[in-house]
């Protein structure tokens, strides 16, 4: 960890413990107005494992896993948002009933759960373009294991194609056009219950940062919508959505938008 992400690390630790010090004295309490973040759960453990006896999570621990948190979903996310506002901007339908949806809907983070057609437009990006093309190496141990026909010798690595299984004609229809309409009949779930569909994996080692990065994701693409609108540099008709495949699926060329300042026009 460099000194500088330390620094600020001890940054954000020590204004959690101030505002936990001051919820604990005042009418602010925990219980209250009081919202406790992914540091305050930490920082709860902390204490209950000093109470129980049990060997502590040390500061330097608490800051890890924070960093990791962080850092794990900066690219993956990042990556989404610029793949599903490509998409939009090639297809102008999308954009435009996304973006009236945000524009009538989206007022704070607790309208977000009413965007249901961004959550089909942000489904069908991961569908298309996951943030990991191939899921995580897993090995099967000192156990061979039968799937169907097919017999997985002890120790082998098994690398799941995502990237393929999304774009399989056999589960989608029109399997290369970016459709959100098709989510309509098939319930989102990142869970990975439906093996058609698991950009994020399946199973109890599946990404343990889902919820936070799709939160991120939704967030940020309905301000992008609410707040803008967004043309094509002078002379550019279109998106190139060429692939850069490696660990994360990123575009071979970035996106670069104009953004235009949306002026929302009160009721009078």
């Amino acid at each position: 960890m460099s000194k500088a992400s330390d620094s600020v690390l001890d940054q954000i630790i020590d204004e959690h413990k101030s505002r936990r010090t001051r919820a604990a004295t005042t009418k602010d309490d925990r219980h209250g107005s009081y919202k406790e973040d992914l540091v305050d759960v930490l920082l709860n453990l902390q204490e209950k494992q000093v109470d129980l006896g049990a060997p502590p999570i040390t500061m330097e621990v608490v800051k890890a896993i924070t960093l990791e948190l962080f850092l794990a979903g900066i690219e993956t996310s990042a990556t989404t948002i610029e793949w599903t506002m490509s998409e939009m901007i090639n297809n102008s339908r999308v954009l435009q009933m996304a973006q009236e949806e945000v524009r009538q809907v989206y007022g704070d983070d607790a309208s977000l759960d009413q965007l249901n057609y961004l959550d089909m437009v942000i489904a069908e990006s991961l569908r298309l373009h996951p943030p990991g093309p191939l899921l995580l190496p897993r090995e099967n141990g000192n156990q061979k294991v039968e799937l169907s026909s097919y017999e997985v010798p002890i120790n082998t690595k098994v690398i799941v194609n995502v990237w393929a299984i999304n774009r399989d004609p056999r589960y989608w229809k029109e399997a290369e056009r970016f459709l959100p309409e098709r989510f309509m009949d098939y319930s989102i779930d990142y869970k990975g219950t439906d093996f058609q569909f698991i950009p994020f994996g399946a199973g109890r080692r599946m990404c343990p940062g889902v919820s936070f990065g799709m939160a991120i994701v939704k967030l940020t693409l309905a301000n992008l919508l609410f707040h803008f609108d967004w043309v094509l540099p002078a002379g550019q008709k279109s998106i190139d959505m060429t692939e850069c495949f490696g660990m994360t699926l990123r575009k071979q060329y970035a996106l670069h938008l104009i953004p235009v300042s949306y002026n929302r026009v009160p009721f009078e």
